[in-house]
């Protein structure tokens, strides 16, 4: 068979690097607006925290639906310092619009004391990056260390993101309620209506989009990405191997959740607004529907999947906006009753890809790009590489 995946495999980032400067020079000459520039840049904050969710479902067999709520803290971490540089209201002028404008009190309003330190850009992105990762971690200890797993697990993490979507729209918290942050204007001083700066974010976000991909690469070719995959085939054997199979998982559920806030400080500034609808559940299994159309435990379809899903949403949106819904869930049931293996599947290669199933228990699969693919599964084997 022509193998055409390994050479898609080696050169990745330069052929993204091509398709972002072939857009960036479609731009420059008048063949696409500044606004499909914007969209390209939100597309790839969406594609940053598919790449998560391959690491963590594709590679690890951990089906998790609380990614949209690691995306959202990002997203209000980043909004919030947006917030603080926009339009002020109040008595001193020090009060962001969209906080002031949801805000019962009538004069006399002071800034919340935990708004205070987001007027630093420095310390915004330091927290929407902290902050997702360390609730994941905290979270990720309890539950893996309790054994839960499979089904479970997803089932317990769709039920958090509820639980919190719900508190973020309440306005008592002082976060906005249901209209969420709003009002940017500017980021680091530069005017966010300015097409050279929406040009600008696009392409820092396109460099941070390749660097992301080659630092997930490089982790699931590595003795750690090996056990991920072991923890997926069949995590009973690895623990008898003499491993934690827990601790693996918390790492990549931590990693996972950074790369979702990552995706969400990305996101926020080039759209202009991040609300709790945002982190509403349905938005985690978007994400998930991302990953499985492009093809999981395939990092390169992962991406694929990100930009087919919101080229299309964007597409049959404004073509037929009462029948999106509809056409969209049918060519994604489509997908993965027809190509299991993702759209990324049907690329020609060496060994048809088998996926495995999410629970990582007792589930047979075979290595995606972990650096031997159509490798059989076996959990010991991988183990004892890892070790060597």
């Amino acid at each position: 068979m022509f193998d055409l995946r390994t050479p898609i495999e080696r050169f990745a980032p330069w052929i993204a690097l091509g398709c972002f400067l072939l857009a960036g020079a479609a731009y420059g000459v008048g063949l696409i607006d500044i606004t499909s520039i914007n969209n390209l840049g939100r597309y790839i904050g969406l594609a940053i925290v598919a790449l998560g969710i391959d690491l963590v479902w594709g590679y690890a067999g951990i089906l998790s639906l609380c990614q949209a709520m690691f995306f959202c803290l990002g997203g209000y971490a980043i909004g919030m310092y947006l917030a603080m540089h926009g339009p002020l209201d109040g008595d001193n002028h020090d009060i962001p619009r969209c906080l002031f404008v949801v805000s019962s009190v009538v004069s006399g309003m002071q800034l919340p004391w935990f708004w205070k330190p987001f007027g630093s850009l420095a310390f915004a992105t330091l927290a929407a990056l902290a902050l997702p990762g360390l609730l994941a971690f905290v979270y990720g200890w309890f539950t893996f260390r309790s054994r839960v797993r499979g089904v479970y697990f997803s089932i317990i993490t769709q039920a958090t993101t509820v639980a919190v979507w719900l508190i973020f729209c309440q306005n008592s918290i002082l976060l906005c309620g249901t209209n969420g942050l709003t009002n940017f204007t500017t980021i680091a001083g530069c005017d966010l209506t300015q097409p050279a700066v929406k040009f600008g974010m696009f392409a820092v976000s396109a460099v941070i989009l390749i660097l992301v991909w080659l630092l997930c690469r490089a982790l699931v070719r590595s003795r750690s990405g090996r056990l991920l995959v072991a923890v997926r085939d069949n995590e009973v054997r690895l623990r008898f191997a003499g491993y934690d199979p827990a601790a693996f998982k918390v790492f990549v559920f931590t990693v996972g959740g950074m790369l979702a806030g990552l995706g969400g400080m990305i996101y926020t500034p080039q759209t202009g607004i991040i609300t709790p609808a945002n982190m509403a559940a349905i938005e985690s299994v978007n994400l998930v529907i991302c990953v499985a159309v492009g093809g999981r435990g395939t990092l390169t379809g992962a991406v694929i999947g990100a930009f087919v899903y919101c080229f299309l949403k964007s597409y049959l949106t404004s073509k037929v906006p009462f029948l999106w819904e509809y056409i969209l869930g049918a060519l994604f049931v489509s997908v993965v009753l027809f190509f299991p293996a993702g759209l990324y599947g049907l690329i020609p290669g060496p060994g048809a890809r088998k996926v495995s199933g999410g629970g990582g228990d007792d589930d047979e699969g075979e290595e995606g790009e972990t650096g031997t693919p159509g490798a059989p599964p076996a959990a010991p084997a991988v183990a004892a590489g890892a070790a060597s």
